[in-house]
């Protein structure tokens, strides 16, 4: 439906107008697109009901050149006299009506202006309303009012205290200031004392131009800004600088200066900085001494040795490049000695089945379950168990099989970790004397993890448990 035919017929549907008021009504509508772009507002043209007490929404155009008030449409809703009192008034009076507030039908604050539109013999017959959104400037105001009265407060509870018994400035441990806009001082506290004397040697007493004893102030008194905060660094020293202008009146005429010391703070910081630099290092090394004597391993290993113990190099070679998995892990974070054991087991896994595949069977490894987070230390005995138990489940679980299956699954119950490595292979046969892999997992869970560990042969497979606390000891 055109514009022309929604104006007609909500006109014909809720008002008492003519056909020939109706077409004025559409010739001006022609021309609101262009208000709107040049004045940047909502306009609408609103035309009264037949019941005579509310209007509707005939005709709108939102701006183009800038963001609109409204989100949906409003042709056809009723504007409410409580909330949009100068559009009644000027349907009724026919007078104009600039800058008044209203609530527009989806409860925003407005600034809005409405003139009348005649009829050629000169009767009202509908109102063309400008709006413009003043929310932000409503709550912008109502800030700074509260800012004000505040500053008002503050500035009679400071400055009101005896010199006999202060009770708030000599309890702030910050340097505080309350000093003409001129720069002369009305009032330090005794941290404030004692700052200008560490940094000049020279006293500080009322009445002096607090800009002459500490130079590097002029520029914070003279911000334009009521409320300033800024980071100076003077004699070596880092400063956080604080400048609260108070309100005109007759009371107080001035501003409150505040310096905070942050010198042992930004020293702190740059050690730590530099233990995080130098943490890296290290954990890079040792991540590069591993692969080292991996390739070592390996190059041992194409150089030839004994049947009998490729194995058993194979076994040493997958358990150092496991523990230099931990390594990568947290180097490819930006945490310094946090270890993501998902994504840890991930690598060990794929690694162990997909790179160096040593069953005969076509094994495929899956991964499910919690990002879980540890610390390094106890990274180191995650990977080296997790490899000990996929490295067991690629020696025998399969064997006479063609193809198997390996499911690593994590998860976090409470205060515990879980970690559950499951095959679908030929199940697991206790021995009297377990293998060497699955001591080391009995002792890394029980000792460096103080955990538990439970291997058993189940309807399909065999399935080995891991369960340790979150928060390891300290």
């Amino acid at each position: 439906m055109s514009a022309t035919m929604s104006i007609e017929s909500i006109c014909h549907d809720h008002t008492n107008l003519s056909e020939e008021e109706i077409n004025k009504i559409i010739e001006v509508s022609q021309t609101i697109q262009m208000t709107a772009d040049l004045s940047k507002a909502n306009i609408f043209i609103d035309c009264l009901m037949k019941d005579g007490k509310q209007a509707v929404v005939v005709a709108e155009a939102s701006p183009t050149t800038a963001k609109p008030i409204y989100e949906n449409p409003v042709i056809g809703m009723k504007a409410y006299e409580s909330f949009e009192p100068a559009v009644l008034y000027c349907l009724k009076s026919g007078k104009a009506m600039t800058s008044n507030r209203a609530i527009t039908q989806e409860r925003k604050q407005v600034e809005q202006s409405v003139v009348p539109i005649r009829a050629d013999e000169g009767h009202v017959i509908g109102a063309l309303v400008m709006e413009k959104d003043i929310s932000d400037k409503l709550k912008e105001r109502a800030e700074l009012k509260a800012l004000s009265r505040t500053a008002e407060s503050l500035s009679d509870l400071l400055m009101d205290v005896s010199d006999t018994h202060p009770v708030i400035p000599d309890l702030i441990e910050e340097a505080f200031f309350f000093v003409e806009e001129t720069g002369n001082l009305l009032y330090s506290n005794s941290s404030a004392i004692n700052l200008v004397h560490g940094l000049t040697g020279k006293g500080c007493r009322s009445g002096e131009n607090l800009v002459e004893l500490l130079p590097f102030l002029e520029e914070i008194i003279q911000h334009p800004d009521d409320l300033f905060v800024t980071e100076k660094e003077i004699f070596n020293k880092n400063f956080k600088v604080k400048k609260i202008l108070l309100p005109q009146n007759e009371k107080y005429n001035g501003m409150f200066i505040v310096l905070r010391d942050l010198t042992d703070l930004r020293d702190k910081e740059k050690e730590l900085i530099m233990k995080s630099v130098a943490i890296q290092e290290i954990h890079h090394r040792v991540k590069n001494n591993l692969q080292t004597v991996a390739s070592l391993l390996r190059l041992q290993m194409r150089r030839g040795i004994p049947e009998e113990s490729k194995v058993y190099f194979l076994e040493s070679l997958n358990r150092i490049l496991s523990i230099a998995s931990v390594y990568e892990v947290i180097l490819s974070n930006s945490s310094i000695d946090e270890v993501d054991i998902y994504e840890l087991t991930v690598k060990i896994g794929n690694m162990l089945v997909y790179v160096e595949p040593q069953a005969e069977a076509r094994v495929n490894i899956a991964f499910e379950g919690d990002k879980l987070t540890i610390e390094s230390k106890r990274a180191v005995s995650v990977a080296l168990i997790i490899n000990e138990l996929i490295q067991n489940c690629m020696n025998h679980a399969f064997k006479g099989k063609s193809s198997g299956n390996i499911r690593v699954t994590f998860r976090q119950d409470g205060d515990w970790i879980k970690i559950k490595v499951k095959d679908d292979g030929i199940g697991y046969v206790a021995s009297t004397k377990p293998s060497l892999g699955l001591e080391i997992v009995n002792m890394m869970v029980e000792h460096d993890l103080d955990g538990e560990f439970d291997l058993r042969k189940v309807e399909q497979g065999t399935e080995a448990d891991i369960t340790f606390p979150l928060e390891g000891r300290i």
